[in-house]
């Protein structure tokens, strides 16, 4: 099955695991020649509109945030990330996979996303080297809708 094949034939998509809906302006981050581009194909044909980059200066759904050990301070980063995401949106943060180059200590992601005023609720294997953390805001703490 492909990763864009419907969920009704009784598989979740990796879309479907990421929440991508049609229409949703997703905002990618810290991509490089490293990323998985099968997962960024699959997220573009879902959603029938192109990834936006962090140039892009209004409201997004969902930030693909791809973090490497290396990349410098990952709280930093995450505040960044919140900048244009709309109230109920997400943060996927994509870490590549343990025993890979630049891989992420599930340990850092869990001091680094509260400091950054964000809460981890799931992960995901996200691409074949790549794992991926949801992040949002408390509900406590969310803004309005905008």
């Amino acid at each position: 099955m492909s990763a864009t094949a419907s969920s009704a034939e009784g598989q979740r998509t990796i879309c479907d695991k990421l929440g991508i809906t049609p229409g949703m302006v997703i905002q990618e981050v810290g991509a490089d020649d490293d990323i998985d581009t099968v997962l960024r194909d699959a997220i573009v044909e879902r959603t029938g509109t192109e990834i936006v980059d962090v140039d892009y200066d209004d409201v997004v759904d969902v930030v693909l945030l791809w973090w490497r050990e290396d990349d410098g301070d990952l709280v930093d980063s995450l505040v960044d990330a919140l900048t244009a995401l709309a109230a109920n949106g997400v943060i996927w943060l994509l870490t590549p996979k343990a025993g890979r180059a630049g891989h992420v200590e599930p340990s850092d992601i869990g001091e680094a996303a509260p400091t950054a005023g964000l809460a981890s609720t799931s992960s995901i294997s996200a691409a074949q080297h790549w794992s991926g953390t949801r992040l949002v805001s408390p509900k406590v703490t969310r803004a309005p809708k905008r």
